[in-house]
């Protein structure tokens, strides 16, 4: 496999924001990524209420999730399927991504639990020394949630919360969906123009302004 080609594990979980999800998926696949993707329970349930895209609790088809011109490098896997690649350290995967990540879930992998595909190849991610980037959507957080994601942080992962920027001046949801797709993608290393990038102003302040770096103490 060429570095031009990376394998991607990647589990849906059942926070809201299955958007970023299928966006995510949606561009690593365009790239010619290959992706292993599963799902939690809930996130089924996820995509049927914020998607409204009817699929099948009992036997969901997650390739169907996406056009068929992308499903050639997607291999999607069972949630109890411990067999899957991604449950292993010998796969060479590049990264694990959950996106989005519900509290639940990323309790779970904090404390070292693997009771099913999801929550086992972030574990693996974490002994392997591997980027483990975690997309939590929740809010407002509690002491829990705050000590459960700096633990995962001190364990080496990543935490990217879902919080799109405003700079680059969204007008849509997709814009807003695209800003924090494309953050994941850059702590990946996976070139995109899925946002503009911030430069430098050419207007100058104004003279006698206060400096933004002083936070006020300036002011008169």
């Amino acid at each position: 496999m060429t570095r031009a080609e990376r394998a991607f594990a990647v589990g849906f979980c059942g926070g809201s924001g299955i958007a970023y999800g299928l966006r995510f998926v949606s561009v690593l696949l365009e790239a010619g990524h290959r992706v292993h993707l599963t799902a939690t329970n809930a996130s089924l349930r996820v995509i049927r209420h914020e998607a409204g895209i009817e699929i099948d609790l009992a036997k969901p088809d997650l390739a169907a999730l996406f056009p068929a011109a992308l499903r050639q490098k997607l291999a999607t896997h069972d949630l109890v399927a411990v067999e899957a690649a991604p449950s292993s350290g010998s796969a060479k995967i590049e990264a694990t991504v959950l996106i989005p990540c519900s509290m639940g879930t990323l309790a779970r992998i904090a404390h070292g639990f693997s009771s099913n595909l999801v929550e086992r190849m972030a574990d693996v991610a974490i002994k392997e020394g591997r980027p483990l980037l975690v997309v939590p959507r929740e809010t407002p957080l509690s002491v829990i949630h705050l000590e459960n994601m700096l633990k995962l942080a001190r364990a080496g992962a990543i935490l990217l919360p879902a919080m799109p920027g405003f700079y680059t001046r969204p007008e849509t949801v997709q814009e807003m969906v695209d800003f924090v797709v494309g953050k994941a993608l850059d702590r990946l290393g996976i070139e995109h123009a899925l946002f503009r990038r911030w430069s430098t102003p050419t207007v100058e302040p104004r003279v006698g302004s206060v400096s933004p770096w002083n936070e006020g103490e300036d002011c008169p």
